[in-house]
C-alpha cells in the first residue's frame, strides 16, 4: 500500500510540474527541456553500445520493448512477451542496444524505407520531406529499462548519440521520422529540433494500439546548422550537438564494413524462423505481396524453408530477376561517345545487382549512350564496367539513372557474390574469401 501511495503522489506532481511548464511561453519551454539534458562524454565502462545481432540481444530488446509498451498502453500484452513487428523481418532495418554489464537496458530500432515502406508513412504527409531529396528512416522501438530511466539519460542519451552516429555515418539517411506521443514531441523538438509533419494531432495510431501520436522529421544534412544558436557556449554535459558531432564514445561498437553497403543485416534462416515462426506468428497474417517481397529479399535457398508460402503466379506480384542490394559507392561515368559537351560525371551508385545498377547525378546524364563506369566498391576494390543509362527518374526522382551493365568484370562478380552469399553484416565483414 505504502508504494502503491508514493507512485500516487510522484503521479501527481509529475502532472502538476507538466502543467507548469506548458504554461509557459515556447521558448522558454524548451530551454527549460535543454537545461536537463546531461550527457556524459566519457561514460563508465560498464556501458557498451552495439547493433543486437545475436538471438539473445534481440530477443531482450524485443522483451524490453513489450513491457514498455505495454505499460504505456502502445499495445496489448502478446504471449510472447515481445514486441516484433514484421519490419524488424528487414535487411533495412537495424536494431540498436544499449547494455549494462552485459545486459540488455535499451534499445532503439531504425527503420529505412524500403518496399514494405514503414510504419508513419500511412498516417503522415511526407511529401515535402521528400522534396529535400536523401534517403528516409524511422526512429521506432524506443525503450529504456525501468531502472535506468531516472538517471539523468546515462543510457537514453548514449543511444541517441549512437543512433544519430550510425544514422548518419552508415545507414544512407537524410531524413529522421518520428511518430510519438504528443506528450513527448516537444522532448523532439527542444533538443533534436525535429520539426512536425504536421499542426495535428493523429488520434488513433493503429501502430500504437490507437494511441494518438504527432509526427515529425529532422533532416540530418540541416540539423547541426539549425541547433548550433541553441547549444553554442553550452558546458560540455549540457552541449548535445557536440556530444552528437564532436565526442567519441570508446563505448561504441560500429559496425567495420570491408564494403560500401548500407545495411547492417543480422537475420539469418534460424533467427527468422526463431522470431517469426515459432515466438511469434509474425508470418502468419501476411498478405500475398509482402509474401512475395520477403521471397525477392532473401531470394537464398537457406531461407525459403522458413518463409512464408510463396503466392501463385497470377496474383499480381512479380519478383525481380536479380537480388538488389543497398550500397553507397562512389563513381565516374566517361561516355564511350559524345558530341559537343561534357562527356564524363561523377556519380553516387545506390543499388547494385548483378548486371545493373542505380546512381544519383547532380548533372544530366544522357540515356541509351554506352560508357564506362569505374566505381569504388570498398576500401580497396575498384570495377570498371560498360554501363547504359536506360531510365532517368529511377525512383520517382530526378537525378536518380537506371543502368546496364554489359559485362561484369571479375572485381564486380566478385563484389555482388560476396553480397549474395552473406546472410548478415558479419558474413560481409568477413567475406574477404569472395574477393580475394
Amino acid at each position: 500500500m505504502e508504494k502503491a501511495g508514493m507512485k500516487a503522489i510522484r503521479k501527481i506532481l509529475h502532472q502538476g510540474l507538466r502543467r507548469m511548464l506548458a504554461s509557459l511561453p515556447r521558448d522558454m519551454r524548451f530551454a527549460v527541456y535543454r537545461s536537463f539534458v546531461d550527457c556524459d562524454p566519457a561514460p563508465s565502462a560498464r556501458l557498451q553500445l552495439k547493433i543486437a545481432d545475436t538471438c539473445d540481444e534481440l530477443e531482450a530488446c524485443f522483451s524490453l520493448l513489450h513491457d514498455a509498451y505495454v505499460d504505456a498502453g502502445f499495445m496489448k500484452p502478446d504471449p510472447s512477451g515481445m514486441r516484433v513487428t514484421m519490419y524488424h523481418a528487414l535487411p533495412t532495418t537495424t536494431t540498436l542496444c544499449a547494455k549494462w554489464d552485459g545486459e540488455v537496458v535499451g534499445t532503439i530500432s531504425l527503420i529505412r524505407e524500403s518496399a514494405f515502406g514503414f510504419p508513419l508513412q500511412k498516417v503522415f504527409d511526407l511529401s515535402g520531406v521528400r522534396l529535400k531529396g536523401g534517403n528516409l528512416a524511422e526512429v521506432s522501438a524506443l525503450a529504456v529499462h525501468p531502472r535506468f530511466r531516472k538517471t539523468g539519460g546515462a543510457i537514453l542519451f548514449p543511444l541517441m548519440k549512437f543512433m544519430y552516429e550510425y544514422a548518419t555515418k552508415y545507414f544512407d539517411t537524410r531524413h529522421l521520422l518520428i511518430a510519438v506521443n504528443p506528450n513527448r514531441i516537444e522532448m523532439y523538438e527542444s533538443l533534436l529540433f525535429f520539426e512536425r509533419l504536421t499542426a495535428n494531432v493523429v488520434e488513433n495510431y493503429d501502430f500504437a494500439n490507437g494511441a494518438p501520436a504527432v509526427g515529425a522529421a529532422l533532416d540530418l544534412q540541416q540539423a547541426p546548422g539549425i541547433m548550433a544558436p541553441a547549444y553554442a557556449g553550452k558546458p560540455a554535459r549540457k552541449n548535445l550537438l557536440a556530444y552528437f558531432t564532436e565526442v567519441s564514445l570508446a563505448n561504441l561498437q560500429l559496425p567495420s564494413r570491408r564494403y560500401f553497403t548500407t545495411n547492417d543485416p543480422v537475420l539469418t534462416p534460424a533467427l527468422i524462423d526463431h522470431f517469426f515462426n515459432q515466438r511469434t506468428q509474425g508470418f502468419a497474417n501476411l498478405d500475398p505481396r509482402k509474401k512475395a517481397l520477403l521471397h525477392s529479399i532473401y531470394d537464398l535457398p537457406a531461407y525459403r524453408a522458413v518463409l512464408p508460402e510463396l503466392p501463385l503466379q497470377g496474383e499480381g506480384v512479380q519478383l525481380r530477376q536479380h537480388r538488389r542490394f543497398s550500397v553507397k559507392c562512389p563513381g565516374r561515368i566517361r561516355l564511350d561517345a559524345t558530341s559537343a559537351g561534357k562527356d564524363e560525371f561523377d556519380v553516387q551508385v545506390i543499388e547494385v545487382s548483378e548486371y545493373g545498377f542505380q546512381a544519383y547525378a547532380h548533372e544530366g546524364l544522357p540515356l541509351n549512350v554506352w560508357s564506362s563506369a569505374t566505381v569504388q566498391l570498398g576500401r580497396s576494390e575498384i570495377s570498371v564496367v560498360k554501363a547504359l543509362a536506360v531510365r532517368d527518374q529511377a525512383n520517382g526522382f530526378n537525378g536518380f539513372y537506371g543502368f546496364r551493365v554489359g559485362e561484369p568484370d571479375l572485381v564486380w562478380r566478385k563484389f555482388v557474390s560476396a553480397l549474395e552469399n552473406g546472410h548478415t553484416h558479419q558474413d560481409l565483414e568477413h567475406a574477404t574469401m569472395f574477393l580475394d
